[in-house]
């Protein structure tokens, strides 16, 4: 960037996300996660809501309520399933899934303290760089453990627990280019 250096970003300040009812989105992330409700807004114009919720180190996932926002198309703006259970395609520029930082030793009680409030969760996955990137053990090439589950409105959420430190030799392959060509942004005209 010039001789200014690089941005200085500390994490993110919030992801924000789109519900279709914030009293039941509320309910679960406050309730169920635990994740404590720290800003509302109303926005002007009976345009909806905007809320702020505590996901930890700082940082923030927020809901808008539009109560006219159209209905999720599923494969597009989020994927069709959770890993174990079917695709997890989603379409450019979408938001696959949302993966909260839960400490290693305590993934497996989380998991159960989902079930145990009724959230289908997957079983634990260990990544790892094996040809299909998930072990059945836990070993020293595991590099994160999830557990994945949605939330109300079907969005994809993760549990992650990181098991080593990253290293230079974790980063070995070449970004891929696309394979067919991008198609123009439609943009609107400027009045």
């Amino acid at each position: 960037m010039g001789d200014v250096g690089p941005m200085q970003l500390s994490g993110i300040n919030h992801l924000a996300l789109v519900c279709r009812d914030m009293a039941r989105t509320v309910a679960f992330y406050e309730g169920i996660l635990g994740m404590a409700l720290v800003k509302t807004v109303e926005l002007p114009g009976d345009l909806g809501q905007h809320f702020f919720f505590d996901c930890g180190g700082g940082d923030l996932l927020a809901f808008f309520w539009f109560p006219d926002a159209p209905d999720p198309v599923v494969g597009i703006t989020g994927p069709v399933a959770r890993p174990d259970t079917g695709d997890l395609l989603s379409a450019v520029g979408s938001m696959n899934h949302v993966a909260f930082a839960v400490p290693a030793e305590r993934i497996e009680e989380y998991r159960d303290r989902l079930i145990a409030a009724g959230v289908e969760c997957s079983e634990t996955f260990n990544h790892d760089d094996s040809e299909w990137g998930v072990a059945r053990d836990v070993h020293p090439g595991v590099f994160v453990r999830s557990v994945y589950f949605s939330d109300p409105d079907g969005i994809l959420l993760e549990l992650a627990a990181t098991t080593r430190p990253f290293t230079p030799a974790d980063v070995a392959h070449a970004p891929a280019a696309p394979t067919r060509a991008e198609p123009r942004p439609r943009v609107a005209p400027l009045r």
